[in-house]
């Protein structure tokens, strides 16, 4: 967002991605994707500044970003010698098709069920 001032003196924030034109004549006008108008008071070649440095600063962010270390997996734990498989004190995971269900719980109860109440008019 750019944060520009109106001509009455409040100050409000556009997205500069939705301007689609500035006019000048004598007051800057931008005039926006959809149609709608905003009459400023700084003149055009400020507002395209700030258009500009907000543009650089997401291209400055997005370099940093990418220059970042990337986190690093952490390591499988050593495996007991006693069960070379690794499965004596992890369950099997579930299968993708297994998600969700639990095979050790199916006689538990279900929690109560809720009402419906139909909305008053």
């Amino acid at each position: 967002m750019i944060v520009v001032t109106r001509l009455g003196g409040g100050e409000f924030g556009v997205n500069p991605d939705l301007i689609q034109r500035i006019d000048s004549a004598p007051d800057a006008i931008l005039t926006l994707i959809d149609g709608t108008k905003y009459i400023v008071a700084e003149p055009m070649s400020e507002v395209i500044k700030r258009i500009n440095e907000h543009r650089a600063q997401i291209l400055s962010r997005a370099q940093e970003i990418q220059v970042q270390p990337r986190m690093e997996l952490v390591p499988d734990l050593p495996e007991d010698e006693d069960d070379p498989e690794g499965t004596a004190d992890h369950p099997e995971a579930p299968t993708r098709f297994d998600r969700g269900r639990t095979t050790d719980r199916e006689d538990a109860p279900l929690a109560p069920a809720v009402p419906i109440r139909p909305r008053s008019v």
